[in-house]
């Protein structure tokens, strides 16, 4: 068997999430089907972490154990020419036995935009959060700031979250606004479900004034998902890297 590693990038817009399910459209399903029908037996893909409905990504990594030893260019090539217009394979390379595209994973970074203006942008509908008020960006800054490091998140995840532990690293979260589009830019060493989402909520209430710093800093403690904020739409979220040594 050889071990390859998959970058890929896909509009989540049409998709119910990366993970396989009985009855709907996934992108791992989509790229299991290509695969098999390149290689001509079913094959497994291990991902770096799954997203939700209407989730996008630049750089979402996974991984397979393929029966045929080919170029890597052909796995690109290959599987681009079968799979359809909203996901593709951006790079295919060998990697050693011991790579797994969840495991091995030192970070992801996250981004999350937001359309800010009275009227919606059918070019950016589905890539953004649509808010018409006025947000105070500054304010926003520093709610984000108090985020920044070690911290039990366990406020700022979904009800459904399986995870073991909910404390997490966030090495940085900066916002940027160019004329309309504000992004929320967020580097961690990994999130709980729908973690990204709603410190995404949680910093646009801050920005229209319907939260303090004081309320942020008090859900690091108390680990109420109740009084965060609301979990901000897939649309806007996008995957763009995850990082390994």
């Amino acid at each position: 068997m050889f071990r390859i590693k998959l970058t890929i990038e896909f509009d989540g817009a049409d998709f119910c999430g990366w993970q396989i399910q009985d009855g709907v459209r996934t992108v791992q399903q989509e790229i299991e089907s290509a695969l098999e029908r390149q290689l001509g037996a079913p094959v497994r893909i291990h991902s770096s972490g799954r997203t939700d409905s209407g989730v996008h990504a630049r750089g979402m990594v996974a991984h397979l154990d393929s029966p045929r030893d080919l170029p890597s260019k052909a796995y690109r090539d290959g599987l681009n020419r079968l799979l359809p217009h909203d996901v593709a394979i951006l790079s295919a390379e060998s990697v050693n036995d011991d790579f797994h595209a969840r495991y091995s994973s030192t970070g992801k970074w996250y981004r999350y935009s937001i359309w800010n203006h009275p009227v919606r942008s059918p070019l950016q509908d589905r890539r953004v959060w649509h808010l018409k008020g006025q947000l105070d960006l500054e304010s926003m800054r520093q709610a984000a700031a108090l985020l920044v490091g070690t911290h039990d998140f366990a406020a700022f995840r979904a009800a459904s979250c399986e995870a073991k532990t909910t404390v997490r690293e966030i090495f940085d979260l900066d916002l940027t606004r160019q004329d309309r589009l504000l992004q929320i830019d967020i580097r961690g060493s990994g999130f709980l479900q729908n973690m990204v989402r709603i410190i995404a909520g949680t910093l646009v209430e801050v920005g229209q004034e319907k939260r303090s710093l004081d309320n942020v800093s008090e859900l690091l403690v108390n680990g109420d998902r109740n009084a965060a904020g609301v979990t901000a739409p897939g649309a806007g979220l996008c995957l763009m890297e995850v990082c390994y040594r």
